[in-house]
Parts: C-alpha cells; structure tokens; sequence
C-alpha cells in the first residue's frame, strides 16, 4: 500500500497485513500529535498518541470502509484518550492562564505590538477554554487546531451535526465573553 491509497482501502488490507496499518500511522501521527500537545503538553501528548494508535488498530476491524478518510475516526479515538486525561489538561489551562504576563519590549513596533497582544491574549483564552464544558471545548478545538469540518467532528464525537453548530456557537460565544471582543479574532471564522 502506499501513500496514494485511501485511508479505507489501508485499513482494509490492514487486516491481512498488520504492518500495513503503518501507513495511517505515518499520515496521522504528528497531526494527532500536534493536537494532543496544544491540548496535554509534551509531558501527556505522546502517551496520548500512542495510545490513540494502538486503539485504533484493535479496533480496526470495526472501521466503516466506505469513509475514505480515517481523520474523523482517529480525532474521535485521540479526544477519548484526551478525555481520560482530563484534570491534566485543565491543569495546563491553568498554569498557561497563570504564566503569560509580558513585559514591555521595545523595537519593531507592529511585531512587537501584535506579539505582546497575542501573548497577554493567550492567558484568558487559556482559562476561557479550561471553563469551557467538555463537550463544547472538544467541538471548538476540533475545528479550530485541527481544521475538521462540522460534519467529520459530528462524525468524530458521534454527535448530529446540529449539537455541532450549537456547542460551537456557546463555545465561541462563551471565549468572546473572557477574551473580550478586541481580542476575539485569534478564534477561526464560522465555516458554513
């Protein structure tokens, strides 16, 4: 199998060669990773993945072949693992809410300007997120830091597309609410 198959027809041959399900890993890994890190950190990311990986070739048997593509599925398995994970993820929110006061810096003013905005930014949003419900926190994060359409995170979490729209709707609502207007356009747009 290589890269140019779909993720379906991977899994599929997967089953009469184990070694074959590496592909999905080497698609995934790091996406899966990059999302587990934002939301864990280093010290929980790569158990997390790890962990995601070894569900999902258990369980690979129950794969819906006709979805080509296994993100919705994998994100599913990663937000599970993540939820095991829960009191340390909120205690990341916290220690980030607690650890992003800036001091002052002079030089290129736009950069500067805009970088001090975006680092005092990054502790109310991290104690916006660690007040969000978990359901709505999944959803946002979901499409935010991992650019999954409403309906691969109805898919994901296994929820009707229109629970989507509305813990997207609260979450966003709700970070507007603690970041305060100003700030609020480091959230991603409303996708149709």
């Amino acid at each position: 199998m290589t890269a140019a198959h779909p993720d379906a027809a991977i899994i599929a041959a997967s089953h009469q060669d184990a070694e074959v399900f590496g592909v999905i890993y080497d698609r995934y890994a790091a996406m899966l990773y990059r999302y587990a890190y934002r939301r864990l950190g280093p010290e929980h990311a790569e158990d997390v993945v790890a962990e995601t990986f070894l569900a999902a070739f258990r369980h690979r048997g129950r794969y819906d072949l006709s979805r080509d593509d296994a993100r919705p599925w994998l994100f599913g398995i990663v937000t599970k693992e993540i939820a095991r994970r829960r009191r340390a993820e909120e205690a990341r929110y916290r220690a980030t809410a607690k650890t992003s006061m800036v001091e002052a810096v002079d030089g290129l003013a736009d950069d500067v300007s805009a970088a001090v905005t975006a680092q005092a930014s990054r502790g109310r949003l991290a104690e916006g997120l660690r007040r969000l419900s978990p359901g709505d926190r999944d959803v946002l994060l979901l499409v935010a830091w991992s650019g999954l359409s409403y309906e691969e995170v109805a898919a994901t979490l296994r929820i009707k597309i229109g629970t989507v729209r509305s813990r997207l709707h609260r979450a966003r609502r709700r970070l507007r609410d603690s970041l305060g207007q100003d700030t609020y356009d480091i959230l991603p747009e409303e996708r149709r």
